[in-house]
């Protein structure tokens, strides 16, 4: 049950990281710095989760 819970977690991370990358997008100057880390971070988050799904 608890591992259930972290990927649910890890899934709301990865998609509301997709939502602050598309509004600084959206930003009539976007901080492409802030758009980098951003999406270093769903990276990072997703590669989390294949790895889950790989051993399981």
């Amino acid at each position: 049950m608890a591992v259930t819970a972290h990927l649910e977690t890890l899934q709301s991370k990865h998609s509301n990281l997709e939502e602050k990358i598309q509004a600084e997008l959206r930003s009539p100057l976007p901080d492409t710095i802030r758009v980098s880390r951003l999406k270093r971070q769903k990276l990072q988050i997703k590669d989390t989760l294949s790895q889950y799904e790989q051993t399981h």
